[in-house]
């Protein structure tokens, strides 16, 4: 049943569905993705042995592919493409201690190009009405629910058409830390709210933290709130590749410990691995990141009365031919 995974009572409207999110949405997304990065983006040169360290120590691997590894097909018969570009599924879940189900608050779809110059991270808003293997149409959080990381993998490989290679999660409270860890950032504001007008700001951990907290007076809620913690993942992405950073063991080694302490992988990607992709993906600086939300078309209410985000099937064909090409340049045209 839809009700036992939504926030929200039957009717609600947007601004009132999006203003009741949890605030660990946020905090979760920028650490889901930012711990991830980090992996793969350094690790390189003189502090292989000092990175890699530290991530053997803080690291933890469980099962997260499950029997979503042996998946062949999608719709319609249709092979899965497993040779473009390399797929890695990002989750920020809500489990509390001694939880055995919950909702996954953050999911995202990080594409890194066969050449390894750029990286797409695909945001699937947890609203997102879709088919779930085996438990009918639902918001896609609740394949989580359902069946834990390997049934959310398959449920975006039905979606898209593509592989995905490897999985990372993580549940913890590390947005400020982060942040701070860096000396603040540089986010460029998109949209104006009473706080923080349009234009770029310079952040601390407490603002930070602040900034991609607010929703209520944001346009679209959650969707709007996404956006900006898009934006801080840029200025994280960006002052991380810095010199600055790169060649600050102190600084370095807090942003490491920050982004990997309460990190879990797949158990097929080993240190080894990660300190593989980071030598490939050395050339990428923050104009090489890009980020994408998975498209809807609005906002309606499931058959059983949940508030959800609606499908755009038409826009997520030409998204999965874009990921099955290795063509999400192409996408974003």
């Amino acid at each position: 049943m839809l009700e036992e995974f939504d926030d929200d009572t039957a009717g609600e409207t947007t601004t009132r569905r999006s203003g009741r999110r949890r605030m660990g949405w946020g905090r979760r997304l920028a650490v889901s993705v930012l711990a991830f990065l980090l992996l793969l983006v350094i690790g390189i040169g003189g502090y292989a042995w000092f990175i890699s360290s530290k991530v053997d120590r803080n690291l933890a691997h469980d099962d997260l592919l499950g029997e979503a590894q042996n998946q062949t097909e999608w719709r319609d018969g249709e092979q899965l493409v497993t040779d473009a570009g390399t797929n890695y599924l990002l989750i920020g879940s809500d489990a509390r201690p001694g939880e055995t189900a919950s909702r996954a608050d953050v999911i995202q779809l990080v594409h890194v190009d066969e050449d390894h110059g750029d990286v797409w991270i695909i945001h699937f808003p947890r609203d997102l009405y879709v088919p779930i293997p085996g438990h009918g149409k639902n918001k896609i959080n609740a394949a989580y629910a359902f069946g834990q990381s390997p049934l959310l993998v398959q449920t975006i490989q039905d979606l898209v058409g593509v592989k995905v290679d490897h999985v990372a999660k993580t549940d913890f409270d590390g947005f400020k830390q982060l942040t701070d860890a860096l000396g603040g950032v540089q986010v460029n504001n998109a949209q104006a709210s009473p706080k923080y007008p349009a234009g770029t700001h310079d952040l601390d951990g407490e603002q930070a933290l602040e900034y991609v907290r607010e929703r209520k007076t944001l346009a679209e809620g959650d969707i709007s709130r996404g956006q900006r913690q898009q934006a801080w993942l840029k200025g994280i992405m960006t002052k991380t590749l810095t010199p600055g950073v790169l060649l600050n063991p102190s600084r370095l080694g807090n942003v490491i410990e920050a982004g990997t302490k309460n990190t879990i992988v797949d158990n097929s990607l080993t240190t080894g691995k990660i300190r593989s992709e980071a030598i490939k993906l050395r050339g990428v600086r923050g104009g090489n990141i890009h980020f994408v939300t998975a498209p809807f078309s609005g906002y309606g209410t499931a058959p059983d009365g949940g508030s959800i985000d609606i499908l755009d099937e038409q826009g997520m064909s030409r998204l999965s031919d874009a990921l099955r090409t290795d063509d999400m340049a192409g996408y974003e045209e």
